[in-house]
């Protein structure tokens, strides 16, 4: 008994342990359109990861806000890259193929860069992603630089935006000035993570 218990804690436990400073985890994942992306292929820029569920109701709150667009859009113009990743698996909400996320960037206006596909939860699993929205910010370097939180409000109701610090652009407006990250780790809120 007292093996299986401990064998049961391995497993849970994340394949990667994700550090503020260190390199963030590589990977490699196929995008809506069929292209293949490797984090190594953007060393030089700085990289932010989002993890998406267009069914759970923190991600809705900032898509139909245009809260999670506008980010988009700014950390993109002051030269990031942006990737949505959903790591939903097949037969769980949330998880969609390469039509479906298509379909969602389309009618969501959205502005990422690409959005990944990772039903294995490969990718999820190696940054210990737990929520939807969850954010990870990636100096040029390829070090982790900031990871939680959207913003400092945590609910589902979309008036809050308008009263929070969005703590993606602050820490990705740190990495672009070549400065410390103030704050480099919040707690994420928002859905699980649907893995498989």
């Amino acid at each position: 008994m007292i093996r299986t218990l401990a064998l049961s804690l391995v497993l849970a436990a994340p394949a990667f342990a994700v550090t503020v400073g260190q390199p963030a985890p590589a990977f490699t994942a196929t995008d809506s359109n069929g292209k293949v992306h490797r984090l190594a292929d953007f060393k030089g820029k700085p990289v932010v990861l989002e993890w998406t569920n267009s069914g759970c109701p923190f991600v809705k709150k900032h898509y139909g806000a245009g809260n999670m667009q506008e980010t988009q859009a700014a950390a993109t113009k002051a030269g990031a890259v942006w990737l949505t990743v959903n790591s939903g698996a097949p037969g769980k909400q949330g998880h969609v193929d390469a039509k479906g996320a298509n379909a969602e960037v389309a009618a969501n206006k959205a502005k990422p860069t690409a959005y990944l596909l990772d039903p294995t939860g490969a990718i999820g699993r190696a940054y210990d992603a737990k929520t939807t929205p969850h954010i990870y910010v990636i100096d040029a370097k390829g070090n982790l630089a900031y990871q939680g939180a959207i913003d400092d409000k945590p609910t589902a109701d979309p008036a809050d935006i308008k009263g929070a610090t969005n703590l993606a652009l602050a820490a990705l407006n740190d990495v672009k000035a070549g400065k410390p990250v103030k704050v480099a780790t919040s707690k994420p809120y928002g859905c699980a993570v649907k893995y498989g």
